[in-house]
């Protein structure tokens, strides 16, 4: 929580923009992030996706496929938005200002493919270098007046047709993070991966996806335990981590769709989590960002009795580190 001087500070002196720089104290939690995180050599390749999605053939008679990616990833992180007021009010006798203020950092993500394969094959897998994923949005520190200690929350906005407000909670750990499992599979059918329904994901699991990795005993992408490329994926020494994880089953977070989207696979759901590293490599100093994404897509009726639809995993993993901070010889933004 910011101290009620730094908070009159930028109550008094107004809303600006300006580039942001790593260390800002105003950004609190998201303070390690302005500047460009990259797949350098060291994390060639080291991003993966899966997703299920609708597919239609005569020989295909489960009508969707799964596909996976293993590719390289551009985030960037330049501008900051100080004293936002979200305008309030406490009514009584007499009533007082309940003004809320954040501070938003901007980002752009950038996605290229390196390879790609799915079950049942499809043919639209798509060649390297394809641009697979471009996502626009904010980061926000809400300063003060939290809800139940929620105190970040993420701003996204995808050409598909969809946005996403997820809302969360932060905190710093000494040393590295745990890692979760997550799982991969459908939820409203039966997790048997011999039967004919979840024959795309037995395919993976018996031969994880290796994407250009030719290292020996690299045990590939599985999309059932997705996770498992991020343990052990960070050299060095982790003397600290902040962890960043939101979600939309809090308070009003939720998913926004056009409608093509809501009626063919509807993204309903979202969870991620970032664990942004300070971590000693044989005596440089590095930041490494690691991150875990889900978001499920709702399509084709449950299999298991239950009323709704089965729920699709899509999950999203990659291993970063930052490359370049900021550009501060620009001149300060205008204030809004």
């Amino acid at each position: 929580m910011i101290s009620e001087d730094r908070l009159e500070t930028l109550r008094s002196g107004g809303r600006y923009v300006d580039v942001a720089q790593t260390g800002d104290p105003d950004l609190g939690p998201l303070k390690l992030l302005p500047g460009t995180w990259k797949n350098t050599d060291a994390f060639d390749g080291r991003g993966w996706n899966m997703i299920a999605l609708p597919f239609a053939r005569e020989d295909n008679p489960i009508n969707y496929r799964v596909l996976a990616n293993q590719y390289n990833e551009e985030l960037k992180f330049s501008l900051v938005d100080k004293a936002v007021p979200n305008r309030g009010i406490a009514f009584g006798n007499p009533s007082e200002n309940t003004d809320q203020f954040v501070v938003t950092l901007d980002y752009e993500q950038m996605i290229k493919q390196k390879a790609a394969d799915d079950h049942p094959k499809s043919g639209l897998a798509g060649p390297a270098d394809l641009a697979i994923h471009h996502e626009p949005g904010l980061f926000l520190h809400m300063l003060n007046r939290q809800t139940d200690n929620l105190d970040i929350a993420r701003l996204g906005t995808i050409p598909h047709g969809d946005s996403a407000l997820v809302i969360g909670e932060s905190k710093v750990i000494d040393g590295p993070p745990t890692i979760p499992d997550v799982s991969g599979l459908p939820i409203g059918v039966a997790t048997d991966l011999n039967g004919v329904y979840l024959s795309p994901y037995k395919a993976f699991n018996d031969n994880p996806f290796k994407g250009t990795v030719t290292a020996p005993g690299f045990p590939g992408f599985n999309p059932v335990t997705p996770n498992d490329l991020l343990k052990g994926a960070v050299p060095g020494t982790v003397k600290r981590t902040t962890v960043l994880e939101m979600e939309t089953s809090v308070e009003q977070a939720r998913i926004s769709n056009i409608p093509f989207i809501v009626r063919q696979a509807n993204a309903t759901d979202m969870k991620s989590i970032f664990w942004i590293m300070e971590v000693d490599v044989d005596g440089e100093e590095k930041l490494i960002m690691q991150y875990s994404q889900l978001v499920m897509l709702d399509f084709f009726p449950r299999r298991d009795g239950q009323p709704g639809l089965i729920r699709w995993p899509h999950v999203s993993i990659n291993t970063m580190e930052k490359v370049a901070e900021p550009d501060t010889s620009k001149a300060e933004m205008p204030s809004v």
